[in-house]
């Protein structure tokens, strides 16, 4: 066999399964043989609005994990049969801010499935950039594939509790309950938040969210959800305010629902066009609020997620709550329109 299916991206509107050549792997690189690989919704806007990032024609796919099936020279610490993620924005491993650690914000990233060839195949080579710079991250033996693929949009949930620094005790407030408003809370929780209170306009999506078991689900289009966290604080604020919606409102009304000192993270990446907010900076400056953005993740948010998902503390199969083939991505694209799924993971 010399050829793979895989879901191949050509412009906006233009995503294409089609056999492509399997892969083969230079000095440095190792192959693997993908068999989980999520949808992002990051794929979905690439499809409806396109992406000028993507290097077209691509391999899509950037949640993935696999089994190292082949393994090129000059490559040590990894064997045949081992399973890995990846934090897949690769960095180039000498600018500024990797120097400081912080390689999510690289100046040259080239992530997997924009600049390199994605997870949406039967097979993908892990690049020597990645490999050297420490990207790749092994995964322990017991993990589902379909909650593996999940490291990497759980691991910038890491991030964003590490940015807002959530502490023991905290009340954490998450506005949007999407798959990574979900992830954002369950990961607060693992940081230690003693009261979690997720905010969603859309009933369906709160339905979704019971099995999760968080302090309070507040539907926002018919509850006070400013009159719900002062009553849940005693009139003091949220410790941390993380805002999951990709919309405006939601981010400017953040300021008003944490306390003095607190953290408001403007997770949701806001489209163009729409992305200028008017805040009220007296409450910024007068109430000392800490307001940071979070994006993406490093290999070290990687390696928490990835034991997170291994202490089973969070309920994957709810997350990964659609599992479809290669194929069956445009019905998993409609799923995801509709809200009727978290993360539909895509199996060669």
């Amino acid at each position: 066999m010399s050829t793979m299916q895989a879901v191949v991206y050509y412009e906006k509107g233009d995503i294409r399964i089609q056999s492509v050549p399997i892969p083969e792997c230079d000095s440095g690189e190792f192959r693997i043989k993908v068999d989980a690989c999520a949808i992002c919704g990051t794929d979905l806007k690439a499809f409806v609005s396109g992406n000028p990032r993507l290097q077209a024609p691509i391999v899509m796919g950037h949640e993935f994990t696999g089994l190292i099936d082949k393994i090129a020279d000059n490559v040590e610490g990894f064997e045949i049969g081992d399973r890995i993620v990846m934090a897949t924005s690769v960095s180039c491993g000498q600018c500024f801010y990797c120097k400081k650690g912080w390689t999510n914000l690289c100046l040259d990233l080239a992530p997997m499935g924009f600049s390199y060839p994605g997870g949406m195949a039967e097979y993908v080579t892990i690049p020597k950039r990645a490999i050297r710079n420490g990207h790749v991250i092994k995964v322990p033996e017991g993990i589902a594939p379909e909650h593996a693929a999940l490291a990497e949009p759980l691991s910038c949930a890491v991030n964003c509790a590490e940015n807002c620094n959530i502490q023991s005790g905290d009340t954490v407030v998450v506005v949007g309950a999407g798959p990574m408003g979900i992830m954002n809370a369950c990961i607060a929780r693992e940081y230690g938040a003693a009261k979690i209170i997720l905010a969603e306009v859309n009933p369906l999506r709160l339905r979704q969210a019971e099995p999760f078991s968080f302090d309070q689900l507040v539907n926002s289009s018919t509850e006070n959800l400013y009159d719900i966290v002062m009553k849940a604080t005693n009139n003091i604020g949220a410790d941390v305010v993380i805002v999951a919606a990709p919309a405006g409102p939601p981010q400017e009304q953040a300021l008003k629902l944490v306390r003095k000192r607190g953290s408001v993270c403007l997770f949701a990446s806001l489209p163009m066009g729409k992305n200028i907010l008017s805040m009220d900076s007296r409450l910024i400056h007068y109430n000392e609020i800490n307001v940071v953005g979070s994006s993406d993740s490093s290999p070290a948010h990687v390696k928490k997620a990835v034991e997170v998902i291994g202490s089973n503390k969070i309920p994957m199969n709810e997350l990964a709550n659609e599992i479809l083939t290669l194929a069956d991505i445009f019905t998993g694209y409609d799923l995801m329109q509709s809200g009727q799924v978290l993360r539909v993971i895509l199996k060669p």
